[in-house]
């Protein structure tokens, strides 16, 4: 199985980070017709959660990770409505399992990218630049979701 590497995370970061207005809803529309089931399921969460404040998160991160598996070369199928139904029950015993004991690595090889759960737990726990920060709710949330995004994704990978 292919990983996606700090560099190519640091690849998207530099290219979604320095987009204008029109360039980041071309690139939302890009990944959102190559993903749309995953996108509905992610955008589900502000509701789920009567969160808000996520939904803008979430939209940022989607466009962030699938550009991070492109820089990586990558190669995605379209994720479907039966793999994010079958993903469900096994994640949410592996997160319950995680918040417990915080176990890394338990967590990183559920997803097996873990550049990228590495990456996420950094993002939710630290302060931005302009030192602000997320609540913990919100964090958390963005975390679980991100996280069962990635492991749907490395499900997607062609070989």
């Amino acid at each position: 199985m292919k990983h996606v590497s700090l560099k190519s995370i640091e690849e998207a970061i530099a290219i979604v980070d320095n987009l204008d207005d029109d360039a980041l809803e071309a690139l939302s529309e890009k990944y959102a017709l190559a993903q749309q089931e995953l996108l509905d399921y992610v955008m589900s969460a502000p509701q789920e959660y009567e969160n808000d404040s996520l939904e803008g998160l979430l939209i940022y991160y989607f466009c962030l990770i699938l550009a991070a598996f492109e820089a990586e070369g990558i190669s995605l199928r379209e994720v479907t409505d039966a793999e994010i139904d079958e993903m469900q029950e096994p994640f949410f015993e592996m997160l319950d399992s995680y918040f417990e004991e915080e176990d890394e690595e338990e967590l990183e090889s559920f997803c097996d990218q873990p550049q990228l759960a590495q990456f996420m737990a950094m993002e939710v726990s630290t302060d931005d630049e302009d030192g602000s920060s997320m609540d913990e709710e919100t964090a958390t949330q963005l975390f679980i979701v991100t996280l069962a995004m990635i492991s749907l994704l490395n499900k997607a990978i062609v070989t």
